[in-house]
């Protein structure tokens, strides 16, 4: 991973993670994500947005969201080209860092079905499907 850094992302860096999850992250039947909606998460939360940067390079996102009750891994996403090279790993295990230093006991990671891509590094990170759930949307 050379001199890859996991840190929260700056405010300055929203539109790049906007730009990088064109391409990397998983678009198909969910709503487009706008620089408002980043920047409303970043200003409630500017811990939760965790990038991966190799040099000024964004390879890498997850968020990791703490209502204080539970928590949520949302957009975890890796460069196209940088897969496979324990990025996504490593992001999935600052996101639960920060969960237990909030006393989290249990997280969720909101996948899409049919991105069967993702399914195989969520489970080689013991995160397995429930079956007895299923998510109910209302968009606002």
């Amino acid at each position: 991973m050379g001199d890859l850094v996991l840190r929260a992302a700056e405010a300055r860096e929203l539109n790049a993670v906007l730009s990088f999850w064109l391409t990397a992250a998983e678009n198909a039947a969910r709503p487009a994500d706008s620089p408002a909606a980043l920047a409303a998460l970043h200003l409630r939360d500017p811990d939760a947005l965790i990038v991966a940067v190799d040099g000024d390079e964004i390879v890498g996102t997850v968020i990791a969201g703490w209502d204080g009750w539970r928590c949520h891994l949302y957009r975890l996403a890796v460069a196209p080209s940088r897969r496979r090279a324990g990025i996504g790993r490593a992001l999935i295990a600052a996101a639960e860092e920060r969960f237990r230093a909030y006393g989290g006991t249990r997280a969720d990671a909101m996948v899409l079905d049919d991105n069967e891509g993702a399914h195989a590094i969520w489970a080689a990170n013991g995160y397995r499907r429930q079956d007895e759930w299923s998510r109910w949307v209302k968009p606002l």
